[in-house]
């Protein structure tokens, strides 16, 4: 065995004459030991976090989606139509037609969107797995609609109301002099569901059938403001995207998932990162411990290194003896908040100790990934640590 890791262990591990380094080496122990719990609970937090969000977003956006690089609309031609179902990796696709409308129930008024989709949108995306009431939109009743909780509180509107129906207003498209007698054109329609979402997309769809969209918008049979598709495997998207682009050409804009969110994920991969660089800032404070710990050892064990020093072991090597026991003291702090992490992650993932909201525990994930970066980062501010404690041994402190 390494003679300066043999002479760290026993260090380590047994008791100095002076009470007060115990005391300090525990507390040492103490602050890695909370600094490894806290920074894999956060990062197993923002990873349980992730899925979540994400998991959201697969009820409100589709794996790929096809626009117009200009103007609201185009024309579902059967060259597109053709490029789609040539296409192996796409599993289905549903045109479909948005625009912004006016909302209003008795007394009250939003605005908000309305999405005309088509009979198998609820296969593209897991829209309807998000209905808290009702049911999902049946394209044999044409006047009908699912709207966001958002919409629902805002207009005191829930299914089945049939005191009155809602009432969706869109200018009407023209140029020249507007009758303002007549400036709308407007569907009235009954609510047969409502999702939950994220507040951005509760509060801004109405979704009907697609042709009641396209006479409300005054559309032809085959025009359509997008086109949504579910991919077999997600994991190919930007692959098929870029097959898909090329194929269709510059007038049309294919966009992943990712691009349609492109802020959201920015928003939640950066707040990662800074509760990352925050704890690990808590780490490396609860680290000055350890640097203090190793000092007070190294003054208490002085007489011990003349000892060493006079039998012939270099300076070199009693500075590695502190490397190590800081090391060490790193390490087993280490591995105990890790132990205490692991055990409250897997806890909550079964029993939900800690909820959200009443029905929503708060999401925790346990990664591997996690896992090694606390590993990672502990080891190496450990060892940077124990490095800089060790410096001030020196021949003139040992004489």
């Amino acid at each position: 065995m390494n003679f300066s890791f043999y002479i760290a262990k026993r260090y380590l591990f047994s008791k100095t004459s002076t009470n007060a380094v115990n005391i300090i080496t525990l507390i040492a122990m103490f602050g890695v030991i909370i600094g490894s719990l806290a920074l894999f609970i956060i990062l197993s937090g923002f990873s349980g976090l992730r899925t979540f969000s994400y998991s959201l977003l697969e009820t409100s956006s589709p794996d790929l989606k096809i626009t117009a690089k200009k103007g609201k609309s185009f024309v579902f031609t059967s060259n597109i139509k053709e490029v789609l179902q040539n296409n192996s990796d796409i599993k289905l696709y549903s045109p479909t037609v948005e625009e912004r409308v006016f909302l209003q129930y008795k007394d009250r008024n939003h605005i908000a969107n309305i999405k005309g989709v088509g009979s198998n949108y609820n296969k593209i995306t897991d829209i309807d797995s998000s209905l808290v009431m009702g049911e999902w939109i049946n394209k044999d009743y044409l006047n009908t609609a699912v709207i966001g909780g958002g919409i629902s509180y805002k207009l005191s509107l829930g299914i089945l109301n049939f005191g009155g129906q809602l009432e969706i207003l869109v200018p009407k498209a023209g140029k020249g002099f507007i009758n303002p007698n007549n400036a709308f054109s407007s569907v009235k329609t009954q609510i047969v569901g409502v999702y939950e979402g994220t507040e951005e997309f509760q509060n801004k769809y109405v979704f009907t059938n697609i042709s009641l969209a396209q006479e409300l918008l005054s559309y032809k049979e085959n025009q359509i403001s997008a086109i949504e598709i579910k991919l077999i495997n997600n994991e190919l998207s930007n692959n098929v995207k870029s097959k898909l682009q090329e194929e269709l050409g510059s007038n049309y804009r294919v966009e992943t998932r990712e691009q349609l969110n492109s802020l959201f994920y920015k928003v939640i991969n950066t707040e990662n990162f800074i509760s990352y660089l925050i704890f690990t800032l808590i780490v490396i404070i609860a680290l000055f411990n350890v640097i203090g710990a190793i000092i007070m050892m190294i003054i208490d064990k002085k007489e011990n290194l003349k000892t060493l020093f006079n039998l012939g072991t270099g300076i070199t090597e009693i500075k590695k003896i502190f490397v190590f026991q800081g090391f060490l003291l790193t390490l087993v702090g280490m591995v105990i908040g890790l132990f205490i992490g692991i055990i409250l992650v897997l806890v909550q993932q079964k029993y939900s100790l800690f909820m959200i909201a009443q029905n929503i525990p708060y999401p925790v994930e346990f990664r591997w990934m996690n896992l090694f970066t606390v590993i990672i980062t502990i080891s190496v501010l450990g060892f940077i640590a124990s490095k800089i404690a060790s410096s001030r041994i020196n021949t003139n402190f040992i004489k």
